[in-house]
């Protein structure tokens, strides 16, 4: 056990959730008969979940400030409606339209940022208001009706990466080429932070926990990329994975490296502290409730173009997903707690449960039911532990850069205030 903290870098609890989402999808493969682990499942849950993860990146934020956003569903339904007609009736080019309906999402984001931020009123009764005015407006300007959305938009809702190079390596270049860059980034991001360590503190760390940490994931990334690169030809890593990899990525760096990303959890944390330390509460609430509604329209575009049409009942529950998906992911209802990578998380956790229950038989009723059964595990789970004067369990899976310094701090005998998270 000894060794096994030193390569993981703490007990095997902060990884708790990460370890629930390969024991459920080694079950499902074995209660589906090998179905599940397939190349083709895996990329129809990547595509099929996509733009539920995204409002999940963009619900995160707005929980950690201390909110929430009941609209975004009905914004991405509304966004992608607008882009689907424009785009048939106005004759405008798709990108256009695409433009159109990311700047339509931006400004709704900032209406309700306007009444939060400016007028003081909490955002469940601001998007809840979001929520009926855009659901209606959806159903009205469609007519109730299917609109089909232009052609081009498939390969962002539904498309794969190219082929191209030699034949030889039996896999999808791009997916295989994706996956080397994935590998090398780990193994450059675990060794600068050795090194980084080392420089910091008086004692050495050991390297080899952080070579067999290296060798670990790149053993998880090189499965992965094999299954995604060895589908049916024609198929590869799915493009809207893509596009969410890239929002993953830019929207760690956001929250954990930028000054705005600081102000989000400082105000998340304790509001009047951070007013008083010069933090401006009304941009950070009103720019995260824009980001919000833009993340919303990039969803259902990539929806429309995935479904090929924008319908009326687009966009329905979606924002009931992402917000499971936060609180999976060990964000805390309080605000100041949760990181984007273990939203990600969260959010496979639910898409596992859907596409495993779905190839075990069980009906939409039932599912539902055992999602929401999950959702109180799993936070019943980590207030209990928080309870108990224990770290929290899913709230340090990817811990945050503050977190890192609060725990730092601890060992050396000056307890950061608040106590670990």
């Amino acid at each position: 056990m000894r060794y096994i903290k030193k390569v993981f870098g703490g007990g095997l609890r902060q990884y708790s959730m990460v370890i629930a989402l390969v024991a459920l999808t080694i079950i499902f493969n074995i209660t589906s008969e090998g179905r599940m682990i397939t190349s083709s499942n895996f990329q129809n849950l990547i595509s099929g979940n996509a733009y539920v993860l995204v409002l999940a990146i963009g619900m995160l934020m707005v929980i950690v400030i201390g909110q929430i956003d009941l609209s975004v569903g009905s914004v991405a339904g509304f966004s992608g409606m607008v882009m689907a007609l424009t785009a048939r009736d106005l004759g405008l080019p798709w990108w256009v339209a695409v433009l159109l309906s990311l700047a339509i999402g931006a400004a709704i984001g900032a209406w309700q940022g306007f009444w939060l931020s400016r007028l003081g009123i909490p955002g469940f009764i601001t998007t809840l208001g979001g929520m009926m005015i855009f659901r209606g407006g959806v159903i009205w300007v469609s007519k109730s009706i299917s609109v089909p959305a232009p052609s081009e938009l498939k390969v962002f809702g539904a498309g794969y990466l190219p082929d191209w190079g030699p034949s030889f390596t039996g896999m999808n270049n791009s997916t295989l080429l994706l996956g080397i860059i994935a590998i090398a980034a780990v193994a450059f991001s675990q060794l600068r932070k050795y090194n980084r360590s080392s420089r910091l503190t008086e004692t050495t760390e050991e390297l080899w926990p952080v070579l067999v940490r290296i060798g670990l994931i790149g053993i998880a990334i090189g499965y992965l990329t094999w299954i995604f690169g060895t589908g049916r030809p024609g198929t590869s890593f799915p493009v809207p994975g893509l596009i969410l990899v890239v929002l993953v990525i830019i929207y760690h760096i956001i929250t954990q490296r930028t000054r705005f990303g600081r102000h989000i959890y400082a105000v998340g944390g304790n509001k009047s502290a951070a007013a008083l330390s010069g933090v401006n509460v009304q941009r950070t609430y009103f720019l995260t409730m824009l980001n919000m509604s833009l993340l919303a329209a990039l969803a259902g575009i990539m929806f429309v173009g995935r479904s090929t049409a924008a319908g009326p009942s687009d966009g329905t529950g979606w924002e009931l997903d992402a917000i499971a998906s936060v609180f999976i992911g060990g964000a805390a209802v309080s605000g100041g707690v949760g990181t984007v990578l273990a939203t990600m998380v969260g959010g496979l956790v639910m898409a596992v449960l859907n596409s495993g229950l779905m190839l075990m038989g069980v009906g939409a009723d039932r599912t539902q039911v055992i999602k929401g059964f999950v959702l109180l595990a799993a936070v019943a789970f980590d207030v209990f532990n928080k309870q108990q004067g224990r770290p929290s369990i899913i709230g340090r899976l990817f811990p945050s850069k503050e977190s890192e310094s609060k725990e730092s701090n601890t060992k050396e005998g000056n307890p950061a205030k608040g106590g670990s998270r």
